[in-house]
């Protein structure tokens, strides 16, 4: 078990990156907002910064079994394991021009096709100079 707190977050993101790469779950120590501790196993997917600047680990949860996220200063230590991925993470219902997480191949480039032919918001006039480069 490593604890956070005794290594640098640039080493903690690298094994969660490890971990996402190669599929295989973390069980980590999470402190949550109210203080109480709990040990969850995860299967990480995406790691993300917040608004307020704050690093979050978006992650299956096999205790809920569905898609949480936790806070990287909120790990107090964790555990990577070589067991590999068992929950079905739910198909990304962002609308276009959002942020969306890809999963394969497959959707990468069907994203991509399509984003060119996407109905767009907003109608570009010859009286906008806000766009002029």
């Amino acid at each position: 078990m490593k604890h956070t707190n005794r290594q640098t977050t640039t080493r903690t993101l690298t094994d969660l990156y490890r971990s996402i790469d190669r599929r295989q779950a973390v069980t980590i120590t999470y402190i949550d907002e109210n203080g109480d501790e709990s040990l969850r196993t995860i299967e990480p997917y995406d790691i993300r910064t917040t608004k307020a600047g704050h690093i979050e680990v978006r992650a299956m949860c096999r205790l809920r079994a569905e898609a949480r996220g936790f806070l990287l200063h909120r790990i107090v230590s964790y555990t990577c394991h070589r067991i590999a991925f068992v929950l079905d993470r739910p198909e990304a219902t962002t609308p276009a021009g959002a942020v969306i997480v890809v999963r394969s191949t497959a959707q990468l480039i069907a994203r991509e096709l399509g984003r060119d032919y996407l109905p767009s918001t907003r109608r570009i006039t010859q009286t906008d100079t806000d766009l002029a480069a």
